[in-house]
């Protein structure tokens, strides 16, 4: 099997880029060749492998342009098309081939779209967020902090100033996403998505001849002993970019009010309204995975994903509860569907739900407990980089094979 991985990036600079570049270096450690197809030129190392080819366009990212440059290039972005022809020629029609895309908003633009169904090669597309539907990619409104309900680009939806930059901002992204739904013609298209959630969200807004599967991210932590939570000084902890819509300020409200300590580990636009919502919060910017590791190990009692928007994710919970951490999850959050009562609270995105939550978790046994049990869930079926690609090529196998069906493989 060879599977054409692309996505704007081939570094680890987000959750999307990460989950682009760790399962094409599974693809390859479970037998597939490999070809990556990047817009930007840093490159992360899990792409050396013997399997693993890698092909830069030589694109730059939408944001580090000015904003006529940026704005055009978001929405076509025509010399990436150009060059994306050129580098999927050689496997145009080819057998036991797919293309599998992660991101394509940052640097491709929907301009490589039609580049790619016209490859004639079966095409996947995974759903990181809601790009493929709705403009500002989260179906949330940020003028109200909170979700969208309007239809995306219905013309209620194209008038709402909801992007959490300006109107311009949203403009640009209507039209960008005009170009994403013309760009597919009527062909089917392949879906993965990451949890429940993100089907159940995304799937009533797209064509309806796509299809549509779950594949889990892949998690690539070795089993190692569980956490001790019970010991005394642990905090809270939020990780990931720091942004209102993934709950930060809430959780910063509702640690004040329970007079808890809280870690957030990243970086973000929400960084100062954090701090004056809760002084006492410690705020870590981007560790290492390593450095992140002896953080959970070492001072944390828990993790909190807080989300605001229906989050697709996030692998923060998996990463948690691998570790042997409870969790503390937004009902709206893909993940809470990996919480159980013994292993965490599932809880409305509000700051006294989140409160309750952590004033139980401050009890040094119930956090031990909870812990246990989600580390023993967990590694029943844990989501590795291995069962990933088995999951990945088993799909793949199907497509390739004209007139089979999706169920009973």
């Amino acid at each position: 099997m060879h599977a054409i991985v692309i996505a704007d990036f081939a570094e680890l600079t987000g959750g999307a880029q990460r989950v682009a570049v760790e399962s094409a270096r599974a693809l390859a450690e479970a037998g597939a060749r490999v070809t990556y197809v990047h817009a930007t030129e840093a490159t992360d190392s899990q792409l050396t492998h013997p399997a693993i080819e890698t092909i830069c366009l030589h694109q730059r990212d939408v944001w580090t342009l000015g904003a006529a440059r940026g704005a055009v290039a978001g929405i076509w972005n025509a010399a990436a098309a150009q060059k994306m022809r050129a580098a999927l020629a050689p496997f145009a029609g080819a057998a036991e081939t797919v293309i599998h895309l992660h991101q394509w908003t940052r640097a491709f633009s929907p301009a490589i779209l039609p580049v790619l169904m016209q490859a004639r090669l079966p095409l996947f597309i995974t759903a990181h967020d809601y790009f493929l539907a709705c403009p500002n990619g989260v179906l949330f409104r940020f003028d109200r902090t909170a979700p969208c309900e309007l239809p995306p680009m219905s013309l209620a939806c194209i008038s709402a100033n909801c992007d959490p930059r300006s109107y311009l901002h949203k403009a640009v992204r209507v039209l960008r996403t005009a170009a994403t739904r013309q760009s597919f013609g009527t062909d089917e298209v392949n879906m993965i998505h990451v949890s429940d959630r993100g089907r159940d969200t995304l799937s009533l807004l797209l064509p309806k001849n796509w299809r549509h599967d779950r594949v889990d991210n892949p998690i690539s932590i070795a089993k190692a002993p569980p956490i001790d939570a019970s010991m005394s000084g642990r905090s809270f902890a939020f990780i990931g970019r720091l942004t209102p819509e993934k709950g930060v300020l809430l959780a910063a409200r509702a640690a004040a009010a329970a007079s808890a300590p809280i870690l957030f580990v990243g970086d973000g636009p929400a960084a100062a309204g954090i701090k004056a919502a809760c002084p006492h919060a410690e705020i870590t910017g981007w560790l290492s995975p390593a450095a992140l590791e002896t953080l959970l190990r070492t001072h944390v009692r828990a993790v909190v994903a807080p989300s605001l928007w229906m989050e697709t994710g996030p692998m923060t919970v998996y990463e948690a509860q691998a570790f042997g951490l409870a969790t503390i999850v937004s009902n709206r959050c893909g993940a809470a569907e990996r919480v159980t009562t013994q292993s965490g609270f599932v809880v409305a995105p509000t700051a006294a739900a989140l409160a309750e939550a952590f004033t139980c978790l401050k009890d040094d046994r119930l956090a031990q407990d909870m812990g246990r049990a989600a580390y023993n869930n967990y590694w029943v079926d844990p989501p590795t980089p291995a069962a990933h690609a088995r999951r990945l090529l088993a799909l793949y196998a199907v497509r390739c094979r004209p007139g089979r069906e999706a169920q009973g493989y």
